[in-house]
């Protein structure tokens, strides 16, 4: 079987990828974009089962599917989805002296990734999250 495409362009994807959230943020590098990026993975993540985190990591490009996963503490119990202000919050309080994420970081990264795979393929795993979920990634 020959090395699948999204393994052989994963980190010319994730280029782009970063690029395309950096802009809707209006960040200036891309190791700002990548903190705000981790921040919203890891405070989506704290919202979900194991289960329900993992179906969600496998429709992610490979390299935001390790971000997903990477440190995760799957004996954590999940926390209850807040208001997005109250996540924004969360997000910018991730590496807080480094983070520079703006209050619009969660439809911003909500953006890039759904710009950078197809909708129908993050809206059919949502469609098995709970509804907070779903709102979690509406641009």
């Amino acid at each position: 079987m020959p090395l699948p495409m999204e393994y052989q362009h994963a980190s010319d994807d994730f280029e782009r990828f970063l690029a395309d959230a950096r802009e809707r943020a209006d960040l200036v590098t891309r190791n700002q974009t990548w903190t705000m990026v981790d921040a919203v993975l890891r405070v989506f993540r704290r919202r979900l089962s194991v289960t329900e985190g993992l179906r969600f990591a496998e429709v992610l490009p490979p390299l935001l599917r390790a971000m997903f996963v990477v440190d995760w503490d799957v004996t954590a119990e999940p926390v209850p989805f807040a208001s997005r202000a109250a996540m924004t919050t969360e997000v910018q309080a991730v590496r807080g002296n480094h983070n520079f994420a703006p209050d619009t970081a969660i439809a911003c990264v909500a953006g890039a990734l759904r710009a950078a795979m197809t909708a129908d393929t993050l809206d059919r795993v949502l469609a098995d999250l709970p509804e907070e979920a779903r709102d979690y990634w509406v641009v």
